[in-house]
């Protein structure tokens, strides 16, 4: 699985309220890839969460 942010992202907090292992707020949402694979449902639900549909998942 890949995760990856668009530039649509407004940095709004709610993947990383819902999947800290993974996404961190900076400018935009930042992907720890390393966490991925072990929090696979926190991501999907981070990505079906986002307002602006920033988060991809391949």
């Amino acid at each position: 699985m890949t995760v990856t942010i668009s530039d649509d992202c407004i940095a709004c907090g709610a993947c990383e309220s819902i999947c800290d292992a993974v996404f961190s707020i900076e400018d935009k949402a930042v992907v720890n890839d390393g966490a991925v694979a072990d929090n696979v449902d926190g991501v999907k639900e981070a990505a079906d969460a986002c307002p602006v549909g920033a988060i991809v998942v391949e």
